[in-house]
Parts: structure tokens; sequence; C-alpha cells
């Protein structure tokens, strides 16, 4: 039991609350050890304290992301003014396999059509980026692990419910999964501003994989030059890019319109 600052004593957060946050060393414990699915632990950088060593080894051997940070990132993201120098952020739901994604396709008897988010870092261009998916018929999402947004609380409401039904894998390192893809006979389109081709050369009818960079910087080197092409929409206006969930958009729907 701690005491707040009003003296009245309360217990270590053990769920989470509506925005996915867990906080506390017992409550991310217990998270842990009750199988919660978790998206990315926070904890106090440079803290040597063996509980929070604890978690942080537990937490890797799940498979989660471990993320060190100033006290003062859990400050602003703490509900309780208590973290004890870790919070979690659950999942809304379970992460699928990039062999779920593929099986969706097949099961459809359709050609694959992903989407590969290249460290999309805002919850909300990546909630509406898997709404879009859902809602062109995509057969999923891939995202980093880490550099990137997760299935937080903000996402899911971002997506208006389609997590819910869209696949969403993700894996350490996407060149490494763009080979995967391309070894499977899927063809990996990038966007980018300086592509060598208009959106509306690119055949998207048969199997392919669209990669979104992100907000800032587009795609990474090594992302881009796994890509068989690079397209670029066309820009009419005295700007040059597009938001990312924008973008993602007219490519998916670029899809739709070859396939109908």
């Amino acid at each position: 039991m701690k005491e707040n600052k009003t003296g009245k004593r309360r217990e270590d957060t053990l769920e989470a609350g509506a925005d996915g946050i867990i906080e506390g060393r017992n409550a991310v414990i217990e998270a842990l050890r009750s199988g919660t699915a978790i998206d990315k632990i926070y904890i106090a950088r440079g803290e040597t304290d063996a509980a929070l060593g604890h978690i942080a080894s537990t937490a890797r051997g799940k498979g989660v992301v471990v993320v060190e940070a100033d006290r003062r990132k859990l400050d602003n993201m703490s509900r309780t003014h208590s973290h004890q120098g870790v919070i979690a952020l659950a999942a809304v739901r379970e992460y699928a396999s990039v062999e779920d994604i593929l099986n969706a396709a097949r099961e459809k008897g359709e050609p694959p059509l992903i989407v590969v988010c290249d460290e999309l870092s805002d919850p909300h261009n990546l909630g509406a980026v898997i709404r879009t998916a859902e809602c062109a018929g995509a057969h999923g999402v891939i995202i980093p692990k880490r550099r990137s947004a997760g299935l937080t609380a903000i996402v899911a409401k971002t997506s208006a419910g389609a997590v819910s039904h869209v696949p969403v894998a993700r894996v350490p390192n996407l060149p490494a999964l763009l080979k995967e893809l391309k070894d499977e006979g899927i063809w990996v389109f990038g966007t980018a501003a300086d592509g060598d081709r208009l959106l509306y050369e690119a055949d998207l009818k048969g199997p392919a994989a669209i990669v979104i960079g992100s907000e800032g910087d587009g795609m990474g080197r090594l992302v881009a030059e796994t890509c068989d092409f690079k397209v670029r929409i066309p820009m009419k206006g005295k700007l040059n890019s597009l938001n990312a969930s924008a973008a993602a958009a007219i490519l998916l729907y670029e899809a739709v319109r070859q396939r109908m």
C-alpha cells in the first residue's frame, strides 16, 4: 500500500486503465506473470534496482519491448504519480504472425495485399492506417518492434475497432521481413517522393506489400533498398508530401481499383 498526495492509502494499479497504462512494480510483474498482452515497458533510465532488472529480463524473455526512458517521461505518462520507475502499455490484442497474414489471403483465395509501416511513431497515424487497411480488404499490417507505435488503446480507438479484424504482426527487422515476403513471391512497393514511377503505373493486381515510411523521414535506407519498386503519388500543389495514413489510403485504394 502507498499513500498519495492527499494522504489516502492506495494499492498499486493492477489492471490497465482505459488508456492501457499499467504502473508500479507489483502491477507490472503481475501483468507479466498473468500473461497480459503487453505492447511495451518503459523503465527509468539509470536505475540499478534489482526489482526493475527482474522486470526487464522477464519482459525480454517474453518478447516484450523494453525501453529506457527519462523519469520526466514516466512522470508525464503516469496517472497515479507513483509509477516506481516502471510503466507498461497494455496491447489491446495479441500480435499475429506474418504467416497468419499470408494464411488470411490463402483462405480468401486472393493475392496477398499487405501494408508494411516503417517506424510510424504516431499512434493516430497507425490507427488510421489499420482502419483503411480493413476497409480496403488488406490481409494484414506489419510493423517493426522498435521505433513504432504499437497496438495500444489510442491506436485501437483511432482505428474505429479495425484492430479487432485486421491481423497486425510485429517483426524485429523490416528489411529481413521484406526479403522473406519477396521469397514468397510478393512484390514490394515503397512510397517515396522521388519514386521512379508514378503510382498509377504500378501493377498492384498481384501479390503486393505496400511500404509506408515514417512521418518525418519516410522509408529508412535499408528498407528502401529492399523494395522492388519505389512509387510516387502525383503532387499538384505547393507541398511535396502527404500524411502517412493518407498516402496509405491512396495506395490501398489504387490496389482495390485494379483488383476489381
